[in-house]
């Protein structure tokens, strides 16, 4: 376990989300500081209703006075509570619009080190757990010292003896409580690290449900990922009984102080050494000292539990982010001159390992279609990454239009660049938002125009609502899916049109559209295509073979059967000839 920072470096670390709203916390201050001086005004209120009844005197002024106190009372309360809850809600809004935004801003290594459901939980319970910690528990701490300590004054300036025996009291339990709170919030802890081990897990397992349930694995899967959710109630009990014996040892401490109090109280009335009504001014403090004493240690607790979520959100916050680069434009005469696309001498490895990729010199011509094959492992999807910017080279630079990719910027290289994965995950949205998803200003035309050439017509028109019928309870197919994944890439008419295995879940008629789409944007642009089936490329202007991380041959798929005994092999492991593509 990593060692913890300082005890005032985690408050300041908290105060960093509080920060902001420092006006608005100091007017909450003054507005708490006015209810405890109600509150401590009220008993001495009471103790001058109670002389004026022993007197004779008249009750209208102090009657007045203390109904004026409520009312004054309730209303600072009601106002301060809707103040410290506003600012709870917009610490809570802060702390996830600054989490989301790094999430969506930071590199593909970073967000990959965790487990998505983790990332997810920060968002989530994290953030709720600052709510109360940045703004009504700092200010609750506040004051509730300041009760505690008026509370005291006044009871000192009513009686030094009953103050002195409250003193003692307040003293033995305070020591007490704070002595079982670091291991409360060590707990709390522990059980939310848990809990987000439990999300990372969940969203994991749910993502391979199919896999899961094929392979017969449910009882193990679940029982998996309670063992992390029994670990997390299992401290968060340790953390209720610690919390239990606290607050039990204060409230029992706190009735045997208000007994002593009565009990030496009656005895000195009795001696005449006390007036009647002083006692009960004293009792009144006292127990109104209940509150303050036992508010004290929930908010340190829930300060602690804030803490704790605030190290978690700033330790997420530090994911390497996508440096911003200022995007230059191409020069278009050195530009129509030099290839679209370039790689010269890159390595590249995902730091748990040797390189994934070696030493690549690979060039793409404006237009053609050139097609990435090779074993499993040989790094096809690593060169993917690279042309992408979701992997950086240790070795080699990248250049685009003739230009290195750090001086276009990550936006200005993916601009110029479509994507296509081979798994196609949805984008929550409709259909339409998905296809739009890149090219949100296309038109109707332009957008009919790729659902043509992708075959989408009929699996459009049977959806309920067409085009705003939401992918996630629409019933479209994986390939289907596949085939609005390419429609999507074409709509944005990219310079280079990256694809890995698009036809992967085609049927045959699909996969001939999808190959004919291919063809027709090779005509006009680059098609870069990682293929796991040969078949999606023997027609391919140019075949890049991997091996080991190195391109090992380049040619035409007829150059390649003749002068490279992989490719041969791999052709034959998928049954393909020269002339076209043989069922199994």
């Amino acid at each position: 376990m990593r060692n913890s920072p300082p005890r005032f470096a985690r408050l300041r670390l908290l105060w960093s989300f509080v920060a902001p709203h420092r006006r608005v916390l100091g007017i909450g201050v003054v507005l708490g500081l006015l209810s405890a001086a109600a509150g401590l005004a009220t008993p001495m209120i009471t103790k001058w209703v109670l002389d004026a009844i022993g007197s004779g005197a008249s009750m209208s002024a102090p009657v007045a006075t203390l109904l004026a106190l409520t009312i004054f009372s309730a209303s600072v309360l009601c106002l301060e509570w809707i103040l410290l809850g506003t600012v709870g809600e917009r610490v809570v809004l802060t702390a996830r619009k600054s989490l989301v935004r790094r999430y969506f801003q930071a590199t593909i290594p970073s967000l990959r080190s965790r487990p998505v459901g983790e990332l997810v939980t920060r968002v989530t319970s994290d953030t709720v757990l600052l709510h109360e910690a940045a703004s009504s528990s700092l200010i609750g701490l506040i004051n509730g010292v300041v009760m505690v300590v008026g509370t005291l004054v006044l009871m000192a300036v009513l009686d030094a003896a009953l103050f002195g025996a409250t003193v003692a009291a307040v003293a033995v339990v305070g020591v007490l409580f704070l002595a079982t709170m670091p291991g409360v919030a060590a707990e709390r802890q522990r059980a939310q690290q848990r809990l987000g081990s439990v999300g990372g897990a969940l969203e994991g397992a749910l993502h391979a449900i199919r896999t899961v349930k094929a392979g017969r694995a449910e009882q193990r899967q679940a029982d998996r990922i309670l063992a992390d959710a029994e670990a997390s109630t299992g401290h968060a009990i340790r953390a209720v009984r610690r919390e239990a014996v606290a607050f039990g040892i204060t409230w029992a401490g706190v009735d045997a102080a208000i007994v002593a109090i009565l009990a030496l109280g009656a005895w000195r009335v009795g001696h005449g050494s006390l007036a009647l009504s002083s006692l009960i001014a004293f009792l009144l403090y006292a127990f109104a000292l209940i509150e303050p004493v036992t508010g004290l240690g929930q908010h340190v607790l829930t300060l602690q539990r804030g803490i704790a979520a605030a190290g978690r959100i700033r330790e997420v916050e530090r994911l390497e982010l996508e440096t911003a680069s200022v995007a230059v434009e191409p020069d278009p005469v050195s530009a129509a001159a030099a290839p679209i696309l370039e790689m010269r001498g890159v390595t590249a490895d995902y730091g748990n390992g040797g390189p994934a990729v070696r030493e690549i010199d690979l060039v793409i011509p404006r237009r053609g279609h050139v097609a990435i094959v090779g074993p499993s492992g040989s790094g096809k999807t690593t060169l993917l990454s690279l042309i992408l910017r979701f992997l950086e080279p240790c070795q080699g630079t990248l250049h685009l239009d003739g230009r290195p990719y750090p001086d276009l910027g990550y936006g200005g290289v993916r601009r110029r660049l479509a994507y296509v994965e081979q798994d196609t995950p949805v984008v929550p949205g409709t259909i339409r938002e998905n296809l739009l998803f890149s090219r949100p200003g296309a038109s109707e035309e332009q957008l009919a125009e790729v659902i043509r050439a992708t075959m989408l017509e009929d699996v459009v028109a049977a959806q309920e609502h067409g085009l705003d019928t939401p992918l996630s309870s629409s019933s479209i197919s994986s390939g289907q899916r596949q085939r609005i994944a390419v429609a999507r890439a074409l709509l944005a008419a990219p310079d280079v049109l990256l694809l890995d295995e698009a036809t992967a879940h085609a049927d045959a008629l699909t996969e001939n559209a999808i190959h004919d789409c291919v063809r027709a944007r090779a005509r006009d642009g680059a098609v870069i295509t990682v293929a796991h089936r040969l078949s999606t490329v023997v027609d391919a202007d140019r075949i890049v073979v991997l091996e080991d991380g190195r391109i090992r041959a380049q040619g035409t798929h007829s150059e390649l059967l003749e002068g490279d005994e992989l490719y041969r092999e791999l052709v034959s492991a998928l049954r393909i000839e020269e002339g076209g593509v043989v069922s199994r």
